[in-house]
C-alpha cells in the first residue's frame, strides 16, 4: 500500500534528483569526491522510488543489472589508477589531456572524471543490489 502524498512527491522530485547528481558529477574535473555525492544523491532517489512504490515497481521500471554496475565501476576507478602506471606517474595520479572538438571547441579530460564515473557506478550499483535483496525479503 503506497502513499499519494508520497507517490506524487516522488514523481516530482525525482527528475531533480537526477539532474543534480549529474550537475555534481560533472562540477569539475579537479575536484575528486563527485562520483561519490552525485552516487549517493541517485542512489538516495532510487531508495525514494523503492519506499514510495515498492521493490517491484523499481525492478520494472530500473532496468540495471547492479552485478555489471558494480563491476563496470570498480573496473574503472581501479583501471585509472593503474593505468597512471602505465604513463610513468604513481598509482592514482591523475593526467589531463587537452582536445578539440569541431561544435564543443577546448576539452579538457581528465582521468578523476573516468575514476569518479567508476564511484558513481558502484555506489548506484551497490543501491540496487540492497534493493534487490531487500524486495527478495518482502516477499518472502
Amino acid at each position: 500500500m503506497t502513499s499519494l502524498i508520497l507517490s506524487s512527491v516522488a514523481r516530482l522530485v525525482l527528475p531533480v534528483h537526477i539532474i543534480f547528481a549529474l550537475h555534481l558529477m560533472l562540477r569539475g574535473h579537479n575536484a575528486p569526491g563527485g562520483g561519490f555525492i552525485a552516487g549517493l544523491l541517485a542512489a538516495a532517489a532510487i531508495v525514494l522510488l523503492y519506499v514510495a512504490f515498492g521493490g517491484d515497481y523499481v525492478r520494472r521500471n530500473v532496468r540495471i543489472n547492479y552485478r555489471v554496475l558494480i563491476a563496470v565501476g570498480l573496473a574503472l576507478a581501479g583501471g585509472t589508477g593503474i593505468a597512471a602506471l602505465f604513463y610513468g606517474s604513481a598509482f592514482m595520479e591523475h593526467r589531463i589531456w587537452h582536445a578539440h572538438a569541431p561544435i564543443l571547441g577546448d576539452l579538457e579530460l581528465a582521468t578523476t572524471q573516468a575514476f569518479d564515473l567508476g564511484v558513481f557506478f558502484t555506489v548506484v550499483g551497490v543501491t540496487l543490489m540492497i534493493i534487490s535483496i531487500l524486495r527478495k525479503e518482502e516477499t518472502e
